[in-house]
């Protein structure tokens, strides 16, 4: 962080510069075009809106023509008779319930989860190459055999995120920096995620900054993880134990490849510090490398998403070498991008050596998107061989359904199978088998208006013999959610 904060404040101080085109990079010249907004680490913006509502853009509603409903007013509201100092509002309110029978895997009563967000936000653009972004947030939880949740699920007030940014243009290429506390998803989604699960989502604090062509880009970036509290807005601190460090980078791959594509490959290589880390109940200093890349897109009628990441470092002074590779792509069968879309993924996480001596080859995923293998969090990409077909439709419009059948296995046997947070199951790196369970799902969105959208989800896990053997039970989880944007 500390090589990183000077230029923060070079690009704080530096002359004005031109004006942006977009949220995330500045305007483009007759010499060059942007980076591709889809690539270029802050995810995927679908009907003007992202999961990071600071990487939307609503500065179409400057036409007074452009707004159809009252909200749109406060989507843009000009501070100056130019009106390029402007700011913009924006919120989330999300009702939900999740049942979960046998929790944990274990037989015990059913729990009901009853679960409500509210999310507050505003972005203060100071011209071109200036802006401040705050977001305030409020979690709540309720039901039935709960035990004791986490800050994650139940808060009074999170300052969830703020941030100062700067940024410009060099020479042709966009330049910026962003420093405070912000959510980070610049690499492959079983790695790094929002989390958005969760009702406080997972934000980072510290420092990020980039340069970006029109077909190359690299992003820094020095973080520490937040310890959340559950009461006010001054008990979640940056947690100095756990930091995250690396650098990013972006690849727009020739059009003409494949016979016509649209692919992006994203080399990296980040460290993860953790002075409190856990395996095989011990807890000790550990130090995790992490090189690989990403390879994602479309070929035609295939998207695909494809990453692999050798890992490296020490635990408790016994050396780390671990493997994951991940592999999603589906076919659009029909020319409409509402046709239906079949696929598979394929996952590999190497295991071993948590409960014994030598290297430990335990693959770990530094804030992974786990609900990707079960929104009942059953599993994560830890010891674990996972292949999934999936199927989707639209059997309505603005209905979208998904269901998916996905096998589980677990590479070594002598070592456990582990939970969405990289807790073991307890018992199964005692008992024999590589086959660990059966999932079920189905999931159906139904977009009831642009700015309102409910979800719902049903899973059934069947145990496989490693984890009856080890006396852990089948589970099934349903789960509805309404969410309202503006």
């Amino acid at each position: 962080m500390k090589l990183l904060r000077p230029l923060c404040g070079v690009l704080a101080v530096a002359a004005p510069l031109p004006a942006a085109a977009q949220i995330h990079s500045a305007s483009p010249t007759k010499e060059s075009a942007p980076y591709p907004a889809a690539a270029a680490g802050d995810g995927a913006t679908t009907g003007g809106y992202n999961l990071s509502r600071w990487a939307e853009d609503w500065r179409v509603f400057r036409d007074p023509a452009k707004r159809n409903e009252p909200i749109d007013r406060i989507k843009y509201l000009p501070l100056d008779d130019d009106g390029d100092v402007y700011l913009t509002f924006s919120g989330e309110a999300r009702v939900r319930m999740n049942l979960t029978t046998n929790p944990q895997l274990r037989k015990s009563p059913a729990q009901r989860q009853d679960i409500l967000r509210l999310v507050g936000g505003a972005d203060l653009h100071l011209r071109a190459n200036l802006r401040l972004y705050g977001e305030i947030a409020h979690g709540r939880i309720g039901g039935v055999h709960l035990g004791t949740p986490a800050a994650s699920l139940r808060n009074d007030f999170v300052l969830q995120q703020y941030f100062a940014e700067a940024k410009g243009e060099v020479a042709g290429v966009d330049v910026g920096v962003r420093y405070g506390r912000q959510e980070f998803t610049d690499g492959p989604n079983l790695l790094i995620s929002q989390r958005d699960n969760n009702t406080i989502r997972l934000v980072l604090n510290g420092v990020r900054a980039w340069a970006r062509g029109s077909k190359l880009r690299v992003d820094l970036f020095d973080f520490e993880t937040t310890s959340l509290g559950d009461s006010g807005l001054g008990d979640d601190q940056p947690d100095k134990d756990r930091r995250f460090t690396g650098v990013t980078a972006g690849i727009v791959l020739p059009q003409h490849w494949l016979g016509g594509s649209k692919l992006y490959l994203d080399p990296f290589f980040w460290r993860r510090r953790n002075r409190v880390g856990t395996w095989g109940g011990v807890v000790a200093h550990a130090e995790r490398f992490y090189a690989g890349a990403r390879l994602w897109g479309d070929v035609g009628p295939v998207n695909l998403d494809w990453s692999f990441n050798r890992q490296s470092g020490e635990f408790n002074q016994r050396p780390i070498r671990a493997l994951q590779v991940f592999a999603a792509q589906t076919v659009r069968i029909g020319k409409d991008a509402q046709a239906p879309r079949i696929g598979f993924h394929a996952d590999y996480a190497s295991g071993g050596g948590a409960f014994g001596s030598g290297t430990l080859r335990n693959a770990y995923s530094p804030f992974g998107n786990n609900v990707y293998y079960s929104y009942g969090l059953f599993l994560t990409p830890t010891n674990l061989i996972a292949i999934a077909p999936n199927f989707s439709f639209t059997p309505a419009k603005s209905v979208r359904v998904t269901v998916e059948y996905q096998r589980s296995w677990r590479p070594d046997e002598r070592d456990a199978v582990y939970r969405a947070n990289t807790t073991a199951y307890a018992g199964t790196e005692l008992v024999p088998g590589k086959s660990v369970s059966q999932l079920a799902r189905a999931q159906i969105v139904y977009t009831i208006a642009p700015r309102l959208i409910f979800t719902g989800r049903a899973e059934y896990l069947k145990a496989g013999p490693v984890l009856r053997r080890a006396n852990y039970r089948d589970s099934a989880f349903l789960a509805g959610w309404l969410s309202f944007r503006f």
